[in-house]
């Protein structure tokens, strides 16, 4: 149902006859679907998240699940009476994600066919091809590097962030001072290029051009001695975020520019983007050299636009800048205190 050649980021499980056998408020015992657990285990390995859209009583669902083992396998479940497509709707938004990259299985047409009708653009499967999911090209991702295999405990993670700040009795900036943030940014190894090339590829909202590089191009413009390719780390007081951010610099002797800057989703909101050009902005200044950036505008990534714009970037007005952006070589602000940068020692 409903065709996308998109990489599958999120599967979103219903649970009777689905998950389980059987109806949780009819049956006085239940038990879950082998075929099911193993494609749930093989897709965590993968770095592929899971949730859940089911039609049920939300405090007799989660404790069934914990009886099974499963509960910490399911980021943000929906349980409840409401439309599946309204439930799938918030799991992409808790998860910020698009719409694109999740997929739904269902045992019901009548849940299929809703989700479908309201939201075209996300994949449905019968619980009957459960088993077949794991072989379905959407469900494998180029490469599966060590971020992927812990992707579903760094949200757990963020669940817990997000909790402890709904929490505070505060603003969000005195927040993020409890943090104990750090970002640390260095000059890309041999061992960053499968995490990077993974970055191009699922990365949308936060991606000035959305232009996907290969592990052997990326390689490539690591040893060129006129690129830089800058890979960014975050680490916090939860945990490790692990590489979160990619910047690709062509240099000339006069200028640098950005053929590529993308940041993960799961930082949007940490200001994270700012920091990394403004340690861009220092160094070009540091060089002397003007610092452009190419830029393809999606409907997707309005917000790395607006985080452009707030560092002195602005559309360029001559043909040698056209489809670019232009920074307005002011003085770069002090980093936020709450943040403690590393800089490449390189540049």
């Amino acid at each position: 149902m409903g065709e996308n050649n998109k990489k599958i980021k999120c599967l979103v499980w219903d649970l009777d006859n689905t998950f389980w056998n059987g109806t949780l408020l009819e049956s006085d015992r239940l038990d879950v679907v082998d075929a099911a657990v193993r494609t749930l285990k093989q897709l965590d390995e993968r770095g592929i998240l899971h949730s859940i859209a089911s039609k049920n009583d939300p405090k007799a669902a989660l404790e069934q699940l914990e009886s099974f083992g499963f509960t910490d396998f399911f980021l943000y479940p929906q349980i409840n009476w409401g439309a599946k497509s309204a439930s799938i709707k918030a799991i992409a938004e808790s998860l910020n994600i698009g719409l694109d990259s999740i997929a739904f299985i269902d045992d019901q047409s009548f849940e299929l066919d809703e989700v479908q009708h309201v939201h075209s653009e996300i994949r449905c499967f019968s619980a009957s091809d459960v088993a077949k999911l794991p072989s379905d090209p959407a469900f494998n991702p180029v490469s599966i590097t060590p971020d992927a295999k812990l992707r579903r405990l760094m949200y757990l993670t963020d669940q817990k962030r997000q909790e402890d700040e709904e929490r505070f009795d505060g603003p969000s900036s005195e927040f993020l001072e409890t943090l104990e943030m750090r970002f640390e940014l260095s000059i890309a190894t041999e061992s960053d290029l499968l995490r990077a090339e993974e970055l191009t590829l699922r990365t949308h909202q936060l991606n000035t051009t959305g232009v996907t590089y290969s592990y052997d191009e990326l390689d490539a413009i690591r040893k060129d001695p006129n690129h830089h390719l800058i890979v960014a780390r975050l680490i916090d007081r939860y945990g490790d975020y692990g590489i979160i951010g990619l910047a690709l610099v062509s240099c000339k002797t006069d200028s640098w520019t950005l053929k590529l800057l993308l940041m993960s989703c799961r930082v949007m909101s940490k200001g994270v983007g700012g920091t990394f050009l403004t340690f861009l902005r220092s160094a070009a200044r540091k060089h002397q050299v003007r610092l452009r950036a190419d830029w393809n505008p999606t409907d997707r990534n309005r917000m790395m636009y607006v985080t452009f714009r707030f560092a002195g970037f602005k559309e360029g007005t001559s043909h040698a800048d056209e489809g670019v952006l232009v920074n307005d070589a002011s003085e770069p602000p002090p980093y936020a205190q709450y943040m403690k940068v590393t800089e490449p020692a390189e540049l």
